[in-house]
């Protein structure tokens, strides 16, 4: 784990130390995934900067509706395809997109409770027939993991099996959550949330017939209408940044390629 005073070296590497005659506001949208993930970073980087981060967080899907219709924002953070979507039609500017991290998907279960096998794709879906409650992101609401998840269920002739079993966490929340407070046995999630949630433990990751890395990559872009191409710029670059990756790496994503 990089200290704060690491943090600062990175950012004063970066040149944003001396830059508060142009200090300003970056609005980032981004995937639900990184909610809360890095605010210690991101104060370090207010304090440095002069700038102030002001992040919107929505599923994958939701953020690439709301910049496909126009909504002005700074950066993006969403997946892979949806940033080269986005390029595509010329929401983000072109040649700006880098990836930052790549998740997985795992399974979770409360804290202290009876880890089930899930070694091989048989394993898993036994332990997945006898849950007696099984959270996963609702596909309707445009997340990655979620529609990801849905399309290799209905792969498996899982989905029917387990509908009357299934709970989807409210808009806003994690399935892992779920998992905390009783209302699901099961969850599968991005380690991340996981991680990031009281009360659960990590299974295991689900085997890799079942993962999709390309899907689950995770990528920053500048917006073509940012209020500040250069401040967009200086952010992902932060983004970046070892301790940033490293942060991200602790909290159960694989640094992006530099």
């Amino acid at each position: 784990m990089f200290s704060r005073s690491k943090t600062l070296i990175a950012l004063a590497y970066l040149g944003v130390f001396g830059n508060f005659a142009n200090a300003g506001e970056i609005k980032v949208l981004s995937a639900n995934v990184f909610t809360n993930a890095l605010d210690d970073h991101f104060r370090d980087y207010e304090r440095s900067s002069g700038n102030k981060v002001v992040f919107e967080y929505a599923t994958a899907g939701k953020v690439k509706d709301r910049l496909q219709s126009g909504e002005q924002a700074d950066v993006a953070i969403v997946t892979r395809p949806m940033i080269d979507q986005l390029e595509a039609t010329g929401k983000i500017a072109r040649g700006t997109s880098v990836d930052l991290a790549r998740s997985a998907v795992a399974l979770v279960v409360r804290k202290g409770a009876t880890k089930p096998d899930i070694s091989s794709l048989d394993a898993l879906m036994r332990a997945l027939k006898s849950a007696r409650s099984i959270s996963y992101p609702n596909p309707a609401r445009g997340g990655a993991e979620g529609v990801l998840i849905t399309h290799d269920f209905d792969r498996l002739g899982l989905t029917d099996e387990i509908k009357s079993r299934t709970v989807f966490p409210k808009p806003g929340h994690f399935a892992a959550e779920l998992v905390a407070n009783g209302e699901a046995e099961v969850a599968i999630a991005q380690p991340m949330e996981a991680l990031l949630q009281p009360g659960v433990e990590i299974v295991g990751l689900l085997p890799p017939e079942l993962q999709s890395p390309a899907s689950l990559t995770f990528s920053a872009g500048e917006l073509a209408n940012a209020k500040d191409r250069t401040t967009a710029h200086a952010l992902i670059e932060y983004l970046r940044s070892a301790p940033v990756q490293s942060a991200l790496s602790s909290k159960g994503m694989e640094p992006g390629r530099q």
